[in-house]
């Protein structure tokens, strides 16, 4: 028991040194599935680099790991450095870390209860050496579940969530139980992005509504936090996120003008 106490205890210490280095840490959540919880968090970060900033992010859905393949290194493996792990290098601002550079395999669903996910959260935490950071982005899974929870207990200090939506009321449901999970640790909303605001044509480039709009922005009202703004559906942008390319690969067009947008305006929240 007194080892065990005391490895937990290496572990939060090693977890609080490593936070330490980071300036601004930021949770991405989502209330459900498939709302674009990871696409809004690789291209922020991909922002935040491009920006000049020093920029990690950390896959911490165990379960659908994709922040890899959207980042075109997906395969990839990372090496050890002693006891830490040397994060994936995308760009000279941009590094990640991911259950899927791990060598997990991609076909395969990870079975895990919640004491061990907990603890391969904890294990990323205290083992990855990012080094000194403007920013670390974690992309969570879906939901209020072990592995968000543990991140925003565990992390000190954290400086808030960025909370994505879709534009249909039961997407705002599930976001309004979020931004309540948050509320009960204390963890400030940064901000709401709604995406899938409309389809983009790609021939004529015009916007399409596909759901009511506007409820992303009632919804960070509603909060008292930030609208980060409205990403539409291009198709051209899920094409680019399947050949593990960014947003901000895009040559124009409304779906570029509102990421840059998004991440000009989380830049602000968070002083630059």
């Amino acid at each position: 028991m007194k080892d065990m106490q005391a490895s937990l205890k290496k572990q939060d210490e090693a977890i609080a040194a490593k936070m330490a280095a980071v300036k601004n840490k930021v949770l991405v959540m989502s209330g459900k599935g498939g709302v674009g919880k990871s696409t809004v968090a690789v291209n922020l970060a991909a922002a935040m680099a491009a920006a000049g900033k020093k920029t990690g992010l950390l896959d911490i859905d165990l379960h659908g790991p994709n922040a890899a393949r959207m980042l075109g290194i997906a395969g990839m493996r990372l090496e050890a450095d002693g006891e830490e792990l040397v994060p994936w290098r995308v760009n000279e601002n941009l590094s990640v870390c991911s259950l899927a550079l791990l060598g997990a395999d991609p076909s395969t669903a990870i079975i895990w209860r919640g004491p061990r996910k907990t603890s391969a959260i904890k294990e990323m935490l205290g083992s990855v050496k990012w080094g000194n950071l403007d920013y670390l982005f974690l992309d969570s899974p879906p939901g209020t579940g072990d592995e968000t929870l543990t991140a925003a207990q565990v992390i000190p200090d954290l400086t808030g969530a960025v909370l994505v939506t879709t534009p249909q009321e039961v997407a705002l449901d599930d976001a309004r139980r979020s931004a309540s999970f948050a509320r009960s640790l204390k963890l400030r909303i940064l901000g709401v992005v709604e995406n899938m605001s409309g389809f983009v044509c790609p021939g004529c480039g015009l916007e399409t509504p596909v759901f009511s709009g506007g409820g992303g922005e009632k919804l960070a009202a509603e909060l008292g936090a930030a609208f980060l703004g409205r990403i539409p559906l291009d198709p051209r942008a899920m094409a680019l996120a399947d050949s593990g390319r960014t947003l901000f690969e895009l040559e124009a067009g409304k779906t570029l003008d509102a990421v840059k947008a998004m991440a000009a305006r989380f830049r602000e929240l968070c002083g630059g």
